[in-house]
C-alpha cells in the first residue's frame, strides 16, 4: 500500500501566535484550493467566515469560481490574524481511498518541535478532530516528559514544551462527517477568539 507524504508546506507566517493542527489532507481529487482544509464540504473556512465576518460565505470565491475558496482571500486574513497550519502526520498509509481519518494509519508523524522553533511567538496548539488530537497528544507526552491528558472539546489544558509554555485547544472535527451543526461547532471556535472577535455564540 502506498505511503503518502503530505503534499503541503507548513503555512508558518512570521508573528503567528496559533498553530492550527489537522490529521492530512484528503485525496487530491477533493481539493477546491491549494492550502489548508480544502475539501469544498469542510467547513473550517465557514466557520471562519462566520466567527470574523459573519458571513459563513466569505471565504467561498462565489461565482467566478463556483464550489472553491478563495486561497489568496484565506492567507491574507491568517497573516492578518497570526494563524499558522500545518498537520500532525506528515507520511500516512490511507487504509481507504476517502477522507476518513478513521483509515488513516501515521505512518511518520509531524515534528511540532520544528514547527515551533520557527513560531517563536506561539504559545496556542489547536487539534481540529479526534485522530490529530490522539497524535498530538503522544508527541506533547514525550516532548514534556510527562503523561499529558487531552482537553475536553472547546477546552484547553497548559503544559510546559518545547522550552515554552504552551495552550493546547481541542476543537470539534470541521468534517461534515462529524454529526454537529456548523453553528455549533462555531460556537466552539469562538473560544478560541473572543478576544479577536468579541463574539460569544
Amino acid at each position: 500500500m502506498d505511503i503518502e507524504t503530505h503534499p503541503l508546506e507548513p503555512f508558518l507566517p512570521e508573528g503567528a501566535t496559533t498553530l492550527f493542527l489537522g490529521s492530512f489532507p484528503p485525496p487530491r481529487a477533493r481539493w477546491s484550493m491549494d492550502f489548508f482544509y480544502p475539501n469544498w464540504i469542510n467547513d473550517f473556512w465557514r466557520i471562519m467566515g462566520l466567527l470574523f465576518f459573519a458571513d459563513k460565505q466569505h471565504f467561498e470565491a462565489g461565482e467566478a469560481a463556483p464550489k472553491t475558496f478563495d486561497r489568496e482571500r484565506i492567507i491574507g486574513f491568517c497573516r492578518t490574524e497570526g494563524l499558522a497550519f500545518y498537520d500532525t502526520a506528515r507520511r500516512v498509509r490511507r487504509l481507504k481511498a476517502n477522507a476518513s481519518d478513521n483509515f488513516l494509519e501515521i505512518v511518520e508523524p509531524t515534528d511540532v518541535g520544528s514547527l515551533l522553533s520557527a513560531l517563536p511567538l506561539c504559545t496556542r496548539i489547536v487539534t481540529t478532530g479526534g485522530k490529530a488530537s490522539e497524535e498530538l497528544q503522544r508527541t506533547l507526552a514525550s516532548a514534556a516528559g510527562e503523561e499529558v491528558c487531552q482537553p475536553e472539546i472547546g477546552g484547553f489544558t497548559t503544559l510546559s514544551a518545547y522550552g515554552r509554555t504552551l495552550q493546547w485547544w481541542r476543537m470539534p472535527s470541521t468534517s461534515r462527517a462529524y454529526p454537529l451543526k456548523l453553528e455549533k461547532k462555531a460556537a466552539f471556535y469562538a473560544s478560541l477568539f473572543v478576544d479577536k472577535t468579541g463574539k460569544d455564540i
